[in-house]
């Protein structure tokens, strides 16, 4: 696609994704972009990163435009250099304006953070620390892959608070080869005891190509029994709930006002601007991807192009199952008033019966014309949004 087209939407997104596709070691069960860092790969990146945030502010819109969340995930930005982060940081101030409410977002690894970089992390801006603490068990971690201990999460959290920060989120892992149910509870109530604004408790996926996955098909690890898998996801919902966090998306829980913003634009079906490698934009009705491999990304920057591997423009029947998608992993779920002011029609006219079955099965319910799975549905939410996929496209 000529590039003067992909500039051509007129909608400019608010939210910003920056991938750092560094990592110290590569989990075991992560199938995301991402290379051993290196000081000299960290250089290239920086630089044409920088590139790419100039060449949408020259060619969208001419001047920077006003960005109320940023996320900037990985891969494992901490692994970079203090500097280095810190490069990032200054490059978004000097390209995009930045909102008073601005929600700005990190992601870390709790082994390869200290105090000093989260206390510049903080005064630099960002007001957000995402900890990927996985599990609490050392047996857990250790089949992960993971370069870090459960001290290291709680004194990652300690320090973040000493730095200044009153906005964490822990990330979780459920159904992990060999993990226990006790030791699953007992991980939460040790996550739990840390009193984050934010926790996500993600169910393994057993990704091919990933050395876990092959762990598993070659007999040396058991996979997860799917109804203790369940369990523990419905263990940590009551769990969690009962100890004052809002389940609000299937994976997600928070304290009072504390849900993810940033990542609410992703399940209200927005817009949304993706840097790096193998990052991925949302612009009006245009999904955009960028190359993957490193030295793709960077060849296309050194001579002034966008680094974009695929462009795609969606169908209204695209854009309305995917909205049906993500809203309905909410927990508040669809809201069908919204999807007949977006598309000019109802949910009943564009999926005539469909929903009321699936209500009459179980798995939806509907309250205050939001349409939301129930709990039996939670177990079923892949096959039940399945349902919504479109026959035909435009």
């Amino acid at each position: 696609m000529p590039e003067e087209l992909l500039f051509s939407t007129p909608e400019l997104p608010s939210s910003l994704y920056i991938h750092v596709p560094f990592c110290v070691r590569k989990c075991l069960y992560c199938d995301f972009t991402s290379y051993p860092y290196s000081s000299d790969g960290e250089r290239e990146y920086l630089t044409g990163l920088e590139r790419e945030m100039a060449l949408w502010k020259k060619n969208v819109a001419g001047e920077r435009w006003t960005l109320s969340t940023v996320f900037i995930g990985g891969g494992t930005p901490t692994c970079l250099s203090p500097s280095g982060l810190g490069e990032i940081i200054t490059n978004v101030g000097r390209h995009f304006n930045l909102a008073p409410d601005l929600e700005y977002t990190v992601e870390a690894n709790p082994g390869t953070v200290h105090r000093a970089g989260l206390e510049a992390l903080r005064h630099s801006g960002v007001n957000r620390l995402s900890l990927g603490a996985q599990a609490c068990c050392s047996n857990t971690l250790r089949t992960l892959g993971r370069i870090h201990s459960h001290q290291q999460t709680v004194d990652a959290v300690r320090q973040a608070r000493e730095a200044g920060f009153d906005n964490i989120n822990l990330d979780l892992i459920f159904g992990v080869p060999g993990q226990t149910r006790v030791g699953w509870l007992g991980c939460l109530e040790k996550i739990i005891a840390l009193r984050p604004e934010h926790i996500s408790a993600y169910g393994l996926q057993l990704e091919t190509g990933t050395p876990l996955c092959a762990m598993v098909d070659d007999g040396i690890l058991q996979p997860c029994d799917e109804e203790l898998g369940l369990d523990m996801y419905y263990s940590a919902i009551d769990t969690l709930q009962d100890a004052g966090y809002r389940h609000y998306e299937i994976s997600n829980f928070a304290l009072l006002g504390r849900e993810c913003r940033h990542n609410l634009v992703y399940w209200h079906n927005g817009g949304y601007l993706g840097l790096g490698p193998a990052a991925h934009s949302r612009l009006g009705m245009r999904r955009i991807a960028n190359e993957e491999r490193l030295d793709s990304y960077l060849g296309a920057l050194v001579g002034e192009s966008l680094p974009v591997v695929r462009c795609e423009d969606l169908s209204v029947q695209d854009d309305m199952f995917e909205t049906v998608f993500l809203g309905l992993r909410l927990a508040a779920g669809l809201d069908l008033e919204s999807f007949l002011e977006r598309f000019g029609v109802s949910l009943e006219q564009v999926y005539p019966g469909l929903a009321e079955r699936l209500i009459r099965e179980g798995f939806l319910a509907i309250d205050a014309n939001h349409l939301s799975l129930t709990r039996r549905g939670l177990a079923m939410a892949n096959p039940v949004m399945a349902e919504f996929v479109p026959i035909t496209k435009s």
